[in-house]
C-alpha cells in the first residue's frame, strides 16, 4: 500500500463517517417538528425533549469533525497563511499538528473514555427532569469522535511530510475523484488523442490546485 493510497483510505473513511453521522439532522428536524405540534397543537409538551435535542445536536457536531478535517474545512485564523509557499504551509501545519492537536485531541479521547465508562457503569440518565432519558451512549461518543478525528490528524500530518518531501500538497480523496471524471470523460472521446488527453489532465490538475489553493487562501484569509 503506498502512502497516496493510506491517506485517499482514511479521507474516505472520514467521508463515510461525516456523512452517516449527517443523517442524525433527519431525525432531530423530525423530533423538533413534532414537539412543537404537540407543545402549540395538543398543548401536551414532552419534558426531556430539550436533552435528545442536545444529545443528536451534540452527536452530529461531534462525529462529524474529522469528516471536516478531511476535507480542509476547518477555518484558521492567519491572514499570512494563503501567501506561503507549500513547503511553509506544510513546515507550519506539522508544528501547530504536534504542538497542539495531538495533545489535544489525545487528552479528549482518554478523559472522554473515562467520563463516558463511568457514565456506562452508573447507568447515567439525565436529572434535568424527573423522568430524563439515559445520556452514557451520548457521552460514549466523545472518545468516538476523538478518535476519528485524531486518525484523520494522522493523515494530515502524513501530508504536511510529504509536501515537505515533494514541495507540493499530495491530493485529497476528493480531488482525486473530481480528476478522475475529467478523465473518464477525456478517455469516453474518440475525438481525443493520447498526447491531448495527457495535457487536458495535466492542465485540469493545474487548474485544480489553484483554485484549491485560492480558496483555501480567501476563507483563511476571511477569518482573520
Amino acid at each position: 500500500m503506498t502512502v497516496e493510497n493510506l491517506l485517499h483510505g482514511v479521507d474516505r473513511f472520514s467521508e463515510w463517517t461525516g456523512k452517516a453521522a449527517a443523517w442524525l439532522i433527519v431525525g432531530l428536524t423530525l423530533v423538533v417538528c413534532v414537539e412543537v405540534f404537540k407543545r402549540y397543537i395538543l398543548n401536551a409538551p414532552t419534558a426531556w425533549i430539550f436533552d435528545l435535542n442536545s444529545m443528536l445536536y451534540g452527536t452530529l457536531f461531534m462525529l462529524c469533525g474529522a469528516y471536516t478535517l478531511s476535507q480542509n474545512g476547518h477555518v484558521r485564523g492567519d491572514f499570512l497563511y494563503g501567501s506561503m509557499k507549500p513547503r511553509t504551509q506544510a513546515g507550519l501545519d506539522l508544528a501547530l499538528y504536534i504542538l497542539f492537536f495531538i495533545p489535544g485531541i489525545a487528552a479528549l479521547s482518554y478523559s472522554g473514555w473515562d467520563y463516558a465508562l463511568h457514565s456506562w457503569r452508573i447507568n447515567e440518565h439525565s436529572n434535568v427532569t424527573a423522568d430524563g432519558p439515559p445520556i452514557y451512549q451520548f457521552k460514549a461518543v466523545i472518545p468516538i469522535a476523538g478518535a476519528l478525528v485524531m486518525l484523520q490528524g494522522i493523515a494530515e500530518i502524513i501530508r504536511c511530510i510529504v509536501c515537505l518531501r515533494t514541495g507540493e500538497w499530495p491530493l485529497r480523496s476528493k480531488d482525486v475523484q473530481e480528476i478522475d471524471v475529467v478523465g473518464k470523460q477525456l478517455a469516453s472521446s474518440e475525438f481525443v488523442d493520447e498526447e491531448t488527453r495527457k495535457d487536458a489532465m495535466t492542465r485540469a490538475k493545474d487548474i485544480h490546485e489553484a483554485a484549491h489553493h485560492r480558496s483555501a487562501s480567501e476563507t483563511k484569509g476571511g477569518a482573520a
